[in-house]
């Protein structure tokens, strides 16, 4: 099944589509019922209305539900860290994205004023369900996967020498995240994916792995955070990303590059990059000790 959130009319609401293409149903039940009685009720969890709905007569918003948490992880490719001059670590590093993060798969990416190196990173995104309790095989417990590109400041804090991930990856509108959740049974079930995923800016291919290569497995991931925090039905997982990005290359982001994220056998993401936001003199002091002018 594919599960978007969108808008019509003004309203955001979840519908289930019959295709990349649509149409749409909307969903009826309230999410926190549907999302957890899914996979054992099927598509009679989610009570559709009756009256289709054409995809083009909506705005792809990012699968998130109002409420839910979005988490992130690093460290998990080992060829992007090798390119780094750096070896596996014992354990991931995770962060956390507010809401006002993310945009949707079409949407334009905010160029943030607090830097001069903007990258990209194609993730898979994982949605939960239910509750991990005491289920011993952690991603039995999603709802299924999306694709994000986990834009990040590539300079913030490397003027204190230290990293300052609410500059790096929490920066408003510059998320894109869909197009739609894709349950377990279209992605081969429970048990790690192994998915082709790739980015490409202006069309120039610039990642491309497997999501078998993770260092760390959805599963390792969900019980690292769960034990820190516990996860709840509609939160959302970045899974890290894999070589080929920026920071390797020094080759950044720019405002009016075109950005394509892909993952086998749930969709993509396309975003422009969008002119750089300006600060207003007041509020200069939010840089951080930037260089005037930068």
């Amino acid at each position: 099944m594919r599960l978007a959130r969108v808008e019509v009319a003004g309203e955001a609401f979840w519908a289930l589509l019959a295709s990349p293409s649509g149409p749409l149903r909307r969903i009826r039940a309230p999410f926190a019922e549907w999302v957890a009685a899914l996979a054992r009720q099927g598509i009679a969890a989610l009570d559709l209305a009756a009256e289709p709905i054409e995809l083009a007569r909506c705005r792809l918003l990012p699968p998130l539900q109002p409420g839910a948490r979005v988490f992130g992880v690093g460290l998990n490719y080992l060829s992007h860290l090798q390119r780094l001059g750096s070896a596996a670590p014992a354990h991931t590093l995770a962060y956390l994205k507010t809401d006002s993060t993310l945009l949707g798969p079409l949407d334009d990416i905010q160029y943030p004023p607090l830097t001069a190196e903007l990258d990209y990173e194609v993730e898979l995104v994982a949605m939960v369900a239910r509750p991990l309790l005491d289920e011993p095989q952690a991603n039995s417990c999603l709802l299924g996967y999306t694709v994000g590109n986990d834009i990040s400041a590539r300079d913030a804090g490397r003027q204190i020498g230290r990293l300052d991930l609410l500059t790096q990856k929490a920066m408003d509108r510059t998320t894109p995240l869909g197009p739609w959740i894709v349950t377990l049974d279209e992605l081969g079930g429970t048990g790690q994916p192994a998915l082709e995923m790739s980015l490409s800016v202006n069309g120039e291919r610039r990642q491309q792995d497997n999501t078998r290569n993770m260092i760390f497995p959805v599963d390792e991931l969900l019980n690292y955070l769960d034990a820190r925090i516990a996860l709840r039905p509609g939160d959302l997982l970045f899974t890290g990303s894999t070589h080929g990005v920026g920071l390797e290359s020094g080759r950044f982001l720019e405002p009016g590059d075109l950005v394509e994220a892909h993952i086998q056998g749930i969709g993509q993401l396309r975003n422009r990059v969008g002119a750089p936001r300006r600060l207003h003199p007041a509020r200069e002091v939010g840089r951080l000790g930037l260089p005037a002018g930068e």
